[in-house]
């Protein structure tokens, strides 16, 4: 990427605010003096307490939503503390700065993976210091276990050369004389000392050792060996706590009906039905607020008590602007923007009109895809417990310290004066990113002192006022030479931007710089085009849009992979083979894509579907939060057009793969969400309304429909990178490319239908 005007002012800018952080202290050295320690109980640093029990409590920074991470974490403490895995307890780590996640603002930056310029190193040093300046606790973007790779593990570390210095001390002996393993000390002599010993020697107060080593991977026992989740059996016999598991004495229900139209408010409401209804125990208008829509909670004794109630209300609303917008409309503005501009350049080098003036076969595409829902399975809702002066809340949520401050906010307390109870997550994929939920149930507690009150939205509420993934449009034009390579690229999308609308409602802060998150995927790309431009068109739009799992990736994904197998198809060449002719100076993609191909067999002859169905093969290759997948599918289509995918085979290098076993099920996971946007994922909104409104109109995947799905994870001692999301985009262009060769029809648009 060229330095010009716009991204110097940037980068000058966020360092005259992120100066200092060239000096900052290591994190896995900061002491936080916040941590809650237990009688018998000491630690070293913010993410370790060591008990005289022998027990090793990890402090867990991270929600935990279905992906494993915190199994992930605790692997990494285990392999460098050398302490037994039953040793190991958990606890969620309180809120403070020093959990800020870095990585995942470092990501934001809008650079290409290999841009390694001055700008680029600059603009990612200084907003990594930044956020790890403000410190915003945050679980997205696929950036757990990077973020915390290395602080975990020398925090482990440290500890473990902290105790191996007191065991000698102890015994009189130099520490290089000491080996630890599964947690148990031995000496030169045949002594031997556990780490309850170990703890009662370091004494209450203990300084932290100053020099401590690393292992190096072929000194790994744990990392990168398959284990078991530490969070099944909980999950398996109940006990594991999510936001709708929260009773406590008391407790009141509180369900809520926000404005149809999206952005509407209150106007009045006619509750006298209500009040005489059984358990009422009142009716209360929310303002809109954290980006959410207007409504009435009404809160009840029993949730169901509730639900019957906000049936007897009669309210009439202001609808705002929204309610003369509809899905066509966004899409003809989407359009027009691509046709008539051609955006904020992310990449360009070469002269493209030159190259396309010059080439021997032109070829233009235009494609789009639907604003989605999240669909988590449990659906949103929080607990709040409010006296006068301080508050406890229990919510599922990916940002604990931004909705400590909403919740703060709304109640009209200090953020200190709020405590914080998280759960697990049932689902996140963004959408609990948001805090929308946190200030209501905290502004409907305000009215309830002494008695904790739960907010729970229901499936529709869900649907139909969530942040949604942007609708989006995208024109290519490619020009191809005599011998059908790719001498020019053109493409430009349209569509909102995230991040501007995004930080003004929960940070409280203006987004700065270029936005990436729509067009992320469509330029920070691999191929290698001699003449190209990649732009992106922000459109301002009313519609609430916020993070989805894999963000523009899960567009530019497809649009991207399907515009390539056009060109690849348009010069009669393999759709294998064409792709690997663009990676001749990114061997690291070639050979993920290479294997892909390999263990799927393609170019081999496919049996036919169980319905007698022909079969056939389509591939793709993305690379998002620094990890590269490929993927081939294997597609059918019944006699009525409808599109069965029946074998997925995955290749995957996520660098050091801490927990194969978690990775697979993150590929399955993904592939899974993915295809359920594939083959039905939209959001139609009508004079303002959502249409959909739960699962029989906004489906998911049935179990029936899942295909296997086949995970190669490429050996790598590179520093690990994501793992949540990576695998998502890939899957609709492989689909819709499988089609394309069953049926000859280039499906342009998502979801994939082939009746319509």
């Amino acid at each position: 990427m060229k330095i010009n005007r716009r991204y110097l002012l940037i980068a000058a800018t966020l360092a005259a605010g992120g100066y200092v952080v060239g000096c900052s202290t290591d994190r896995q050295q900061l002491r936080n003096t916040r941590l809650p320690l237990a009688k018998g109980q000491i630690a070293l640093n913010g993410w370790i307490k060591l008990g005289t029990d022998g027990i090793v409590t990890v402090v867990l920074s991270k929600a935990e939503m279905g992906q494993g991470i915190h199994t992930g974490l605790m692997m990494l403490v285990a392999e460098e503390l050398d302490c037994a895995w039953d040793q190991i307890r958990t606890e969620n780590a309180p809120i403070d700065k020093l959990y800020g996640n870095i990585a995942a603002m470092a990501d934001g930056v809008p650079f290409r993976p290999d841009d390694q310029g001055p700008v680029a190193r600059s603009m990612r040093w200084v907003v990594s210091g930044m956020m790890g300046q403000m410190g915003i606790m945050m679980t997205g973007g696929s950036s757990s276990t990077k973020d915390l790779w290395l602080p975990m593990r020398e925090a482990a570390a440290v500890t473990r050369a902290t105790l191996v210095q007191a065991v000698a001390q102890q015994w009189s002996v130099p520490a290089s004389q000491i080996s630890l393993q599964q947690g148990v000390f031995k000496g030169p002599a045949g002594q031997t000392a556990t780490f309850a010993n170990a703890v009662q020697w370091l004494g209450a107060d203990p300084k932290p050792a100053e020099q401590f080593t690393l292992k190096t991977h072929a000194d790994f026992q744990l990392i990168g060996k398959p284990m078991p989740r530490n969070d099944s059996a909980a999950k398996v016999d109940g006990s594991a706590m999510f936001g709708l598991d929260v009773k406590l004495p008391g407790m009141l229900h509180a369900a809520i009906t926000m404005s149809p139209v999206l952005g509407g408010t209150v106007n009045t409401v006619d509750d006298t039905q209500a009040h005489a209804m059984p358990g009422v125990k009142g009716v209360l208008i929310l303002p809109a607020a954290h980006g959410s829509s207007g409504g009435v909670a009404v809160v009840a004794e029993q949730y169901w008590q509730a639900r019957k109630a906000l049936q007897a209300l009669k309210i009439t609303y202001n609808d705002g602007p929204m309610a003369i917008m509809s899905s066509s409309d966004v899409q003809a503005q989407l359009a027009k923007a691509v046709k008539e501009d051609d955006g904020f350049g992310f990449w360009k080098a070469g002269d493209v009109q030159k190259a396309l003036s010059g080439a021997t076969t032109q070829l233009e595409s235009q494609y789009s895809a639907p604003y989605l829902a999240h669909a988590t399975m449990e659906p949103m809702n929080c607990t709040v417990l409010f006296d006068g002066n301080k508050a406890t809340v229990w919510v599922p949520t990916q940002v604990p310290g931004l909705a400590r401050q909403a919740a703060a906010k709304a109640l009209g307390l200090k953020d200190e004066q709020v405590e914080m109870q998280l759960t697990y997550l049932g689902g996140g994929f963004g959408r609990r990113l948001e805090v929308d939920v946190v200030a209501q149930a905290a502004t409907v507690a305000k009215s309830f002192r002494g008695r904790p009150v739960q907010l729970l939205w229901s499936r529709e509420e869900d649907t139909q006022h969530d942040f949604y993934r942007p609708a989006c449009v995208s024109r290519f034009e490619a020009g191809l030479d005599a011998q059908g390579r790719i001498a020019a690229w053109r493409n430009v999308s349209a569509g909102q931007a995230i991040t501007p609308n995004f930080l003004p409602r929960n940070v409280g802060m203006p987004g700065m710089g270029p936005d990436k998150t729509t067009s992320e995927g469509s330029y920070d790309v691999a191929y290698e085009f001699p003449n190209v431009r990649v732009g992106h068109v922000t459109v301002d739009l009313p519609v609430p849009v916020g993070y989805w799992r894999s963000v523009g990736h899960s567009h530019q994904a497809f649009f991207k992979e399907s515009f390539v197998d056009e060109c690849a198809h348009a010069a009669k060449a393999d759709s294998l083979t064409y792709r690997l002719d663009l990676l001749t100076q990114h061997p690291r993609q070639k050979a993920v894509l290479q294997l892909a191909a390999s263990k799927a067999g393609w170019g081999q002859p496919l049996s036919p579907a169980p319905d007698g169905a022909r079969k056939a093969r389509g591939i793709a290759l993305h690379e998002s939060f620094g990890s590269v997948v490929a993927q081939v599918a294997e597609v059918s289509v019944d006699a009525q057009g409808a599109i069965r995918v029946h074998r997925v085979v995955c290749a995957i290098d996520c660098g050091m793969a801490v927990n194969p076993n978690t990775i697979a099920q993150q590929v399955e996971s993904s592939v899974a969400y993915g295809l359920s946007a594939a083959l039905y994922g939209r959001i139609d909104i009508e004079q303002g309304r959502v249409k959909q409104s739960n699962f029989h109109d906004y489906p998911a995947l049935r179990m029936a429909e899942c295909p296997v799905v086949e995970t190669h994870i490429v050996a790598s001692t590179a520093h690990p990178e994501g793992v949540g999301e990576p695998a998502l985009p890939p899957i609709a262009p492989a689909v819709a490319n499988a089609v394309f060769v069953l049926t000859g029809k280039r499906l342009r648009s998502l979801p994939l239908q082939l009746n319509v």
